[in-house]
């Protein structure tokens, strides 16, 4: 028998076996039979050396043809029994090969990304951040800071009391109303020159609509040295107005009046909406108030043993929920809160 009858009959047996075959491993021996180092094929092809130029080269073309017909047939079964395999598992079925589901990654809540950015940025102008407790004594939260129990300041604070008895007499204790008591704790236990920043929850106990919640985040500053003025508070609000909203946006400020300060400032930002023009959003004003400010009052600082007549300083405090909701164009402050990820994805 001829090599070219041999390769014409190893043909009609490979594809034969080939039909036959019903599982990988019998698949697998049949490669290992007709395409392996030492199979039949392979002894064909070793041999053309032994034969004459023209035989050669015929004998050859045809090995070869054989060889790529059968390693196509053996791939077009390799799918056929992969099909079969899907169809028969149906969804219990796992292909290793195909890449894992990817899954949600987490990333910080927006009213935690945007005190982290606002307090770098008083660091960087060497502040020092720090937390204060959110459970707090009266005298911190009121007395301390110029407001008296008589105080009509207090009637502006709807306050959550805690019943709370000491065996040294009534002490009322409250969910703090804002984070200034942290000035009067700060510097009770040091001395000028003091510059820090409190983020951190307050409480206050009214209705809950687009603009008021309870439970709110405030950020509040203050700065306590020789020789501090107005001056210093303007520039150090301009610095976080710039760097925070950009150096467009024109800032203003004008008098107001609180208990703990003496002057008062409020301070607005320029409408992002319609730029000075007045629009829904400003009421009609051009400006939106953003926090309030002014030089520490004498009587705060007596209360803590530091004489005003050496030492001056500055506070602010604003609340942290209202600046994204500047900078983002949100209109309802209780999104944040309301856990909805389509809302939360967004930051």
């Amino acid at each position: 028998m001829s090599l070219l009858e041999q390769i014409g009959k190893l043909k009609e047996e490979a594809l034969g076996e080939l039909a036959e075959a019903s599982g990988a491993k019998e698949i697998e021996a049949w490669r290992i039979r007709y395409l392996g180092k030492k199979s039949r094929l392979n002894d064909i092809l070793r041999g053309l050396s032994n034969l004459l130029l023209d035989e050669r080269k015929e004998v050859g073309a045809g090995a070869n043809r054989l060889k790529a017909e059968l390693e196509k047939s053996l791939s077009q079964k390799e799918q056929a029994l992969s099909r079969k395999q899907i169809e028969s598992a149906g969804e219990e079925y796992l292909d290793v090969s195909l890449p894992g589901r990817s899954l949600p990654v987490g990333r910080l809540h927006p009213v935690t990304q945007v005190i982290d950015e606002m307090s770098q940025i008083f660091i960087s102008m060497g502040f020092q951040a720090l937390e204060g407790p959110e459970v707090e004594w009266d005298y911190y939260n009121f007395e301390a800071l110029n407001i008296p129990k008589e105080h009509p300041a207090r009637d502006t604070m709807a306050t959550l009391w805690v019943d709370y008895e000491t065996d040294g007499g009534d002490r009322p204790m409250l969910l703090r109303t804002h984070t200034s008591p942290m000035q009067i704790r700060v510097m009770e236990k040091a001395q000028p020159p003091l510059r820090v920043v409190v983020p951190g929850k307050v409480y206050r106990y009214e209705a809950t609509d687009a603009t008021h919640i309870p439970m709110f985040f405030q950020i509040e500053g203050f700065a306590i040295d020789k020789n501090i003025t107005m001056a210093d508070l303007k520039g150090t609000l301009y610095e976080f107005s710039r760097r925070f909203f950009g150096r467009d946006r024109k800032v203003r400020f004008r008098c107001d009046y609180f208990p703990f300060v003496e002057p008062g400032v409020e301070m607005a930002i320029e409408c992002a909406v319609c730029k000075g023009s007045g629009c829904r959003l400003c009421s009609n004003s051009g400006w939106i108030e953003i926090l309030g400010a002014g030089m520490v009052h004498p009587k705060v600082l007596e209360r803590v043993n530091i004489d005003p007549e050496v030492y001056s300083g500055f506070a602010f405090g604003m609340g942290i929920e209202r600046i994204p909701m500047l900078r983002y164009g949100i209109d309802d402050i209780r999104l944040f809160y309301g856990s909805d990820l389509r809302f939360l994805r967004q930051f």
